[in-house]
């Protein structure tokens, strides 16, 4: 990427050669183009939110930036793309969106996530850190502001407008008004689940902002928790665990079942978390964030179910899906299951019988399949 401070190398997280997607996009050049023409002092304390893969405090490092991000991947691509850019230790604070955030924000940029939900919540969290000297700056592509997110800006921080559009991206300016009344804080979101979804029917579900389905029960989820397997299984995973729903669900019907709930958003194993101990589930379970089953020990899993997600940000892909099951296959014992729950025209069963060399259709509607596929040997 080129920035006003000279070029960057950047990848995403995991590397892979054969990924043609970029770490960056229209919408980070556009913001540090304007900071550079407009002079922009960056002075003080200067956070960066929703920094996807690292780009902006990677071309910022030299104002050692704090970057807040939800995401595991992005996180590691930061670390990655920091040590190529030869940025020294420690000059750019990585934090998450469940750690505390900084008690002083002078400039704040925010790099608009796909989630609105996520938005709302990382402005309520700074706004008490911003004050009326802070410079505000936004940017996303057009497709990906809306009326709602400059709606939201204003609503938190203070006054809002938006910027020209260039190469399909835009900028959002806030002028903080330490006046304003803010609303609180709706997250984390609980709801009880309908009944009909086998052992977590009537239960509770708790949801951190940005999580998938938030505010009700998808309806992918809501059929694949009609058609889990029995208990029986040992050590299962929650691969992709969002609020836990699924694995809480298998913990329930098996209590000396245990489960481990990962996924790379903090969020989410926040709320899968919350999950599991607002319904004082039996047995043991562990929470982890991380990329998939890395981490994991070959052969240790008997169980794995997964509902894989096909974006990466705003881009539809199966990379997500290929490392998932790569993952659990590695992960599995001889004879042990993955279960997969997908829209029927993404074909993951032909991606199934290439890895595992089979692939079982358990149920289906006229929408969504459960697939089985089981390790041999």
């Amino acid at each position: 990427m080129t920035t006003p401070w000279g070029e960057v190398e950047l990848t995403r997280f995991p590397e892979d050669s054969r990924d043609r997607l970029r770490a960056w996009d229209a919408s980070d050049a556009y913001l540090l183009r304007h900071l550079a023409e407009e002079k922009v002092p960056l002075t003080g304390t200067v956070v960066v939110v929703g920094d996807r893969w690292g780009a902006l405090v990677t071309a910022l490092a030299e104002h050692r930036p704090t970057q807040i991000t939800d995401s595991f991947l992005g996180q590691e691509a930061t670390r990655a793309n920091l040590a190529r850019a030869g940025v020294e230790p420690g000059a750019v604070r990585l934090l998450t969106t469940q750690d505390p955030p900084p008690e002083r924000v002078d400039m704040l940029l925010v790099r608009v996530p796909k989630s609105l939900a996520l938005l709302e919540d990382q402005l309520l969290r700074l706004a008490p850190a911003v004050h009326a000297d802070t410079v505000v700056v936004g940017t996303g592509m057009v497709k990906e502001i809306h009326t709602s997110t400059l709606r939201l800006f204003e609503r938190i921080l203070g006054p809002t407008r938006t910027s020209l559009a260039r190469q399909k991206a835009r900028l959002i300016f806030c002028t903080p008004d330490p006046a304003l009344e803010r609303p609180a804080n709706p997250w984390p979101y609980s709801y009880a689940l309908p009944d009909g979804v086998g052992a977590v029917s009537g239960r509770t579900v708790v949801n951190h902002a940005g999580v998938f389905c938030a505010e009700r029960l998808d309806v992918g989820t809501r059929f694949f928790l009609r058609h889990l397997p029995g208990p029986g299984a040992g050590r299962v995973v929650d691969l992709g665990c969002g609020n836990g729903v699924v694995g809480t669900a298998v913990a329930l019907a098996d209590p000396a079942a245990e489960v481990l709930f990962v996924d790379e958003s903090y969020q989410a194993v926040a709320s899968a978390e919350a999950t599991y101990k607002a319904n004082g589930v039996p047995g043991h379970a562990e929470f982890r964030v991380g990329d998939g089953l890395a981490g994991v020990a070959p052969g240790s899993v008997d169980l794995v179910l997964n509902n894989p997600p096909f974006h990466s940000h705003q881009a539809t892909t199966d990379a997500v899906a290929w490392r998932m099951f790569s993952g659990a296959l590695r992960s599995l014992r001889p004879g042990g299951e993955l279960w997969v729950i997908g829209n029927r025209h993404l074909g993951y069963h032909v991606k199934l019988r290439r890895l595992f060399g089979n692939s079982e259709l358990v149920a289906s509607d006229p929408k969504f399949v459960v697939l089985r596929a089981v390790k041999r040997g």
